[in-house]
């Protein structure tokens, strides 16, 4: 039988960053987590880890390497939760944990939360419920229902402190997920999240994080709000090959306020101590749950109906007896179509007539309501966001030097004021890389931007060798010779990472990776890219706000290939046009829509001509496929583990 409810309720949300791939050394950690969460004062009875805490999130096709049985879980994390409190020389005390894991059940694999009990001191460590997600997104850059079955059920259980309920992530973008925990008894709903970082541009409720922190915790509050419950909502930080994971874990009361929030990127713990009797003054405020209770009947009784397909009865009653409209004309209602006096009428012209015969037109650019994301960024968040990432990804490869190479534009200034913020000027190397032809500019702003860096910097000159080759290719036109540079410049700067066992950063940004202005297998070569979702309008305002020397932000973008040369006059379109329209496109607006926006056909049709032609350039090597266990498309493993 549970015991008596503990009021207060003490939780611990750890944001944690797995290794991927490493359960042994993640499940070692946990271990150690939960024994640094059991000498806490005042001590939590649970502590809340997040989705895939075990081994990560995307390991595609590495689910059945990682996967475990709920059963043996339970049994090594009491094992490392003893091994790691005896290690720091702390009692061994009774600790609830709501852990992500991905399952094996009944030779099937999942997606998993488990309430586990541990540190028992009156037998082994107890599995109190295990939740298997049901909502498996596979879409955009999830791909769940391809590794691991869906879960169908969602159920409310007994804890030593009270009733709780599990979800994993997408079940908490469903509501009904939170209304049958709720319907169900649960006091408290934990939500483990493995929820990637999306949305660079500013936020409009002043807290710090990317725009899909703010969705998240908008979801959480109308769980705890709507229902009357506490919603605890822990994600996981850190970086699996290019996405990031925020963290902003939060505890939300039942009248949907934040009681705690944890900070975005950083792994951290945070203790809140609620009081469980919240519970029935928020449901005595706002008794929407008792509400739903009463109409559920009717409410299952329309589900029935809506999933059945059965045909709409109208119903309505016929025309009223003449007495009743008398009667209803007697209180003062009129019946009939209301016709408008003709001084209302009258008054209504008079306005018109006083108005200005052209008033302001206030067109809303895109990124307004209803259009897609706005192109400006929280440069802040930005710059924290890929700074991270950068550490993160050198790290995960064995890298602590990066090597860039100076064109003396914008792009790779950028990649090179981040990397030193991630890594540490001595641990960059920029290479300026002239041919005969290039512009003595571009070596000068090369120059400034290492000298205001103060990083090492080596100069490679590529003229010998791209001309030993074109004295065989005499007739080679100015697009061949730009290529010829520009696959050279990587053979230089991939020979120099093996000198300096220096991992190369890429300089590309997404508004050339989609016009396909790009050379193929040299620019977009290097493995690590902080910048390829970043358009070059947006380029520009995260260059100004590191402090990149103006000359160079404000300068023609050029690729330097060609005496000359300039990258929209080569476009035939600005950046600023192209960006606008890119980021339409990519959310699905049509050229009519586009129109509307203020943009011309000539436009519209000189970048999808670009997009649409240059799709090849964005995708590796197509691999004629034999076999069952084709590479990238049935053996599936992430780079980055």
């Amino acid at each position: 039988m549970p015991g008596d409810p503990i009021r207060p309720l003490t939780l611990a949300l750890c944001q944690f960053a797995p290794r991927k791939g490493d359960t042994a050394g993640n499940l070692a950690r946990i271990g150690r987590l939960c024994a640094q969460a059991a000498a806490l004062e005042p001590r939590p009875q649970v502590v809340h880890f997040p989705e895939t805490a075990l081994s990560g999130y995307f390991v595609e096709g590495g689910v059945r390497e990682v996967a475990c049985t709920a059963g043996s879980l339970s049994y090594d994390l009491d094992d490392a939760y003893r091994t790691a409190c005896a290690a720091a020389g702390l009692d061994v005390l009774p600790l609830d944990v709501v852990i992500g894991f991905y399952e094996r059940w009944r030779d099937t694999l999942h997606n998993s939360a488990a309430y586990l009990s541990i540190g028992l001191d009156d037998g082994p460590p107890k599995v109190r419920h295990v939740h298997r997600k049901n909502y498996l997104p596979t879409y955009g850059l999830f791909d769940e229902e391809r590794f691991v079955e869906r879960g169908s059920d969602i159920r409310a259980f007994e804890t030593p402190w009270g009733k709780a309920a599990l979800l994993v992530c997408e079940d908490a973008w469903h509501s009904l997920s939170g209304t049958i925990a709720a319907l169900d008894g649960a006091q408290v709903v934990f939500i483990s999240s493995a929820a990637p970082a999306r949305g660079p541009w500013p936020r409009t409720d002043g807290v710090p994080g990317p725009n899909s922190a703010a969705r998240w915790e908008r979801l959480i509050r109308d769980i705890a709000e709507e229902h009357g419950v506490f919603a605890s909502f822990v994600n996981l930080v850190g970086s699996e090959g290019g996405k990031r994971f925020f963290g902003t874990s939060h505890l939300v009361g039942p009248g949907g306020d934040i009681r705690g929030r944890a900070p975005v990127w950083e792994e951290s713990f945070v203790s809140i101590s609620v009081d469980l009797d919240d519970l029935v003054r928020a449901r005595a405020d706002s008794p929407l749950l008792s509400d739903l209770r009463v109409a559920l009947p009717h409410v299952l009784d329309n589900v029935k109906r809506v999933t059945e397909g059965w045909p709409v009865a109208l119903s309505y009653d016929g025309p009223e007896p003449a007495a009743a409209d008398l009667l209803r004309g007697a209180r003062g209602f009129t019946t009939g179509e209301f016709a408008v006096p003709t001084e209302l009428l009258e008054r209504a012209n008079t306005v018109v007539r006083a108005l200005p015969e052209q008033l302001p037109v206030i067109r809303h650019g895109l990124g307004d309501q209803g259009g897609p994301p706005s192109l400006l960024l929280d440069t802040e968040l930005t710059e924290s966001w890929l700074v991270g990432f950068l550490r993160e990804e050198l790290a995960r490869r064995g890298f602590g030097k990066a090597v860039i190479g100076m064109s003396g534009g914008v792009d790779s200034a950028v990649s090179a004021f981040l990397a030193v913020e991630a890594l540490g000027r001595e641990n960059v190397v920029g290479v300026r890389l002239p041919y005969r032809t290039s512009s003595q500019e571009s070596l000068e702003h090369a120059q400034l931007v290492i000298d205001a860096l103060g990083i090492e910097s080596r100069t490679v000159d590529i003229t010998a060798a791209v001309d030993g080759y074109l004295v065989h290719e005499p007739d080679a036109d100015a697009q061949r010779r730009g290529n010829i540079m520009a696959r050279q410049r990587m053979i230089a700067l991939f020979d120099l990472s093996a000198r300096y066992r220096a991992l190369p950063i890429g300089t590309g940004n997404k508004t050339e990776r989609l016009l396909g202005y790009f050379t193929w297998h040299a620019d977009a070569s290097p493995p690590v890219n902080p910048r390829g979702d970043l358009y070059t309008t947006q380029v520009w305002q995260l260059a100004h706000h590191l402090g990149v020397p103006d000359v160079v932000v404000h300068k023609a973008p050029t690729a330097d290939l060609v005496v000359g040369q300039t990258d929209e006059g080569d476009l035939g379109i600005s950046y600023a046009r192209a960006d606008q329209i890119l980021n339409g496109m990519l959310h699905g607006f049509s050229h009519e829509a586009l129109r509307a926006r203020g943009f011309s056909s000539d436009e519209l049709t000189t970048v999808s001509r670009r997009l649409n032609g240059t799709h090849w350039k964005r995708r590796p090597p197509a691999v004629a496929l034999l076999s069952q266990s084709g590479i990238g498309e049935s053996y599936l493993r992430p780079v980055d583990y």
